[in-house]
């Protein structure tokens, strides 16, 4: 028997046994589910860029899997500088790397996410930064939050046309000074949730999740909060949910939430990571949402592992990237704000 209306939480999911599709629920209506399938030379690719290596080594390294498959990360190229603790977004053609560290960064570097190769100069972010998230649609690349040197967590965002190149410009701010957030995108929606909170070293480990209509300009608005405070997480999503993926309380956790982006509300659980870990970094298609690397106290991890995000449940096996990292950053040509 169906549950009345006033009952269905927001976000439910459904299968439609007429129609064949899979619903979800907004609140006050069930909505079909629609996925995008990019014509993609070279396939739906995930990328992973930069980061610490297990002898403790910034790294420029950029290698890349095929998100439909399950298998090893393979070379694709090199960052144009060595950095960890950078960020990360993509369009269907190009993939985005921003700032880092050490020295905070102000770099913006790009790469042709179908081919192979190492990265070319886009521009510079409005001030430098580490710490940092970023998140996209097909056309604008948004990076918020991170750590700046001498003053510690920011509230700034900023974005870039990502078919272009040139320098990131002010598109507002978020609800507070934050750095290592977790963040994702559906094509209308930025979501940026957790991270610490305040300015170092009394920052202290936060909840809140914030959104933006990346279309526009115009300071953050409350979205909800993360099922626990948390740091050093990381997100991906599809066009329909977004997920946060492990990270600190600050003890390791391997806590994976959803968030329905279309609608606003707290974060429910949704499985957990193989291992409590923090300092990976995820991409998706519009399927699946993969994470890799990380630090696994006491040591790096090169592991790779994947959900779907349309259910519920614990995360599987994917494969390996090259070498053990952490600090890294992640994206792909098939996510969901395409």
């Amino acid at each position: 028997m169906s549950l009345p209306p006033s009952e269905i939480p927001s976000g439910a999911m459904r299968f439609n046994s007429d129609s064949q599709k899979l619903e979800y629920w907004n609140g006050s209506a069930w909505f079909q589910v629609h996925t995008f399938s990019p014509n993609l030379d070279g396939g739906a690719r995930g990328l992973f860029g930069g980061g610490i290596d297990g002898p403790g080594t910034r790294i420029d390294v950029i290698e890349y899997i095929n998100t439909n498959s399950t298998g090893n990360s393979i070379d694709f190229g090199n960052l144009t500088v060595a950095r960890s603790d950078l960020a990360a977004c993509a369009s269907s053609t190009r993939g985005v790397f921003s700032g880092g560290f050490p020295g905070r960064s102000d770099v913006i570097d790009y790469v042709t996410i179908a081919s192979t190769g190492n990265a070319q100069d886009f521009g510079d972010l409005t001030v430098a930064k580490s710490n940092l998230d970023s998140c996209s649609n097909s056309t604008r690349g948004l990076v918020a939050a991170g750590y700046v040197t001498p003053t510690g967590g920011t509230n700034v965002i900023e974005y870039f046309t990502i078919s272009s190149t040139g320098n990131s410009v002010s598109f507002g701010n978020l609800s507070g000074n934050r750095y290592n957030v977790g963040s994702f995108a559906s094509a209308t929606r930025g979501i940026f949730g957790g991270g610490y909170t305040g300015v170092a070293p009394t920052s202290t480990i936060g909840n809140v999740i914030d959104f933006v209509t990346i279309s526009t300009l115009g300071n953050a608005q409350d979205f909800g909060d993360l099922s626990q405070s948390r740091t050093n997480h990381t997100g991906c999503s599809n066009p329909t949910r977004g997920i946060f993926i492990a990270g600190a309380t600050p003890t390791l956790v391997s806590t994976i939430d959803y968030v329905t982006i279309s609608t606003l509300g707290n974060a429910i659980k949704f499985g957990d990571a193989s291992v409590a870990h923090y300092g990976s970094d995820a991409c998706a298609n519009s399927t699946r949402g993969l994470f890799g690397g990380g630090y696994d106290t006491p040591t790096r991890v090169n592991n790779i592992e994947y959900v779907n995000i349309l259910t519920q449940g614990n995360s599987v096996d994917f494969g390996d990237l090259t070498a053990t990292r952490s600090a890294l950053s992640a994206c792909s040509n098939a996510h969901g704000g395409l």
